[in-house]
């Protein structure tokens, strides 16, 4: 049974949020520096102006100290916190990240009467800088695709791997993740567990589905046919690590004559970009993306009302200044 109040936060995420190993250890990483940050403001009232390079290591504090500490912060100290991640030069982004951590622990030390209120209820989470996702365009989309040498096994696992992102927008987590027995030819869709260990389903495309029958005929020949286990392997039969899609993807990339720096998650975004354009409605891209908030997929409007912009601008014969009438 865990002791400390953030020990037991983490084993809340973990068992009955169902949360990600990824998520939890991040959650777990911006406590334990929070409780260096405590530690130091316990040795000196000037921690604020600190650096994180200057935390002192973690765990010098007993938990029953951290824990009497934790129970009587204030808003003053969230903010002398924040000032001191300022101060190490950190974004906004990830300031309002690690504050989000804060507001969500003190939210279950709440529910938990640990704690009467919260002492992050005042603090407002920064402003973010607007910053659109990267996205291919359609044929740069095409020449990625066809980049792989499908006459060899690697090669057409990853033609599979590039149309099974690109067709079903999936995160690379999610990808490496899959199982032989998640996909569902009859139906068109994969089974996708994501964020939260929430599953659902995401259809797949012709081309994407007959990719993916071509490298399981190969894989067949190599390895012997699979019913259950990783969908995508390495030349060893294990399951393809996220490290091995992201090199084989620069590879392919180079090969498609594509000189700006693409992830896997690029593909993600040129996907929901792409299906915007096409007429799909933002409920769907949700759906299809996993979005638990309508918010966190409305940043791909942004892109389409540029692609708008430019068809207008393009086409409209009142859109240049030129070609007013006097």
């Amino acid at each position: 049974m865990p002791n400390s109040l953030i020990e037991r936060f983490i084993e809340y995420l973990d068992a009955e949020r169902n949360f990600s190993a990824h998520t939890v250890r991040s959650y777990g990483a911006d406590l334990t520096q929070f409780s260096q940050f405590l530690t130091a403001a316990a040795n000196s009232p000037s921690a604020s102006e600190l650096s994180v390079d200057e935390l002192p290591p973690p765990g010098e504090l007993p938990d029953e100290r951290l824990d009497a500490m934790l129970r009587d912060l204030t808003p003053t100290d969230v903010r002398a916190f924040l000032a001191m991640m300022r101060n190490s030069g950190y974004s906004k982004s990830t300031v309002a990240r690690k504050l989000a951590t804060l507001r969500s622990f003190y939210k279950y030390l709440v529910r938990q009467e640990v704690v009467n209120t919260s002492p992050v209820s005042p603090i407002r989470t920064p402003r973010q800088d607007k910053r659109l996702p990267k996205c291919l365009d359609t044929t740069q989309v095409a020449s990625l695709l066809s980049a792989p040498d499908t006459l060899t096994l690697g090669g057409s696992r990853d033609r599979a791997i590039l149309e099974t992102i690109y067709s079903a927008g999936l995160r690379i987590g999610e990808l490496v993740a899959l199982n032989v027995e998640d996909l569902d030819e009859f139906s068109e869709a994969l089974r996708i567990r994501g964020k939260g260990k929430k599953e659902r389903l995401a259809p797949l495309g012709a081309k994407a589905l007959a990719a993916i029958e071509q490298y399981m005929t190969m894989r067949s020949s190599a390895f012997g046919p699979a019913r259950k286990g990783p969908l995508f392997i390495n030349k060893f039969g294990k399951r393809l690590s996220a490290r091995s899609i992201r090199r084989n993807l620069d590879k392919h990339a180079l090969a498609a004559g594509i000189t700006v720096q693409i992830s896997p998650h690029v593909l993600r975004h040129s996907f929901a970009t792409h299906m915007l354009n096409a007429g799909a409605d933002l409920r769907s891209v949700q759906e299809m993306l996993g979005h638990e908030s309508l918010s966190t997929t409305q940043i791909y409007t942004h892109l389409t009302t540029q692609r708008l912009k430019e068809v207008y601008d393009h086409a409209h014969p009142l859109a240049s200044r030129e070609d007013a009438c006097e």
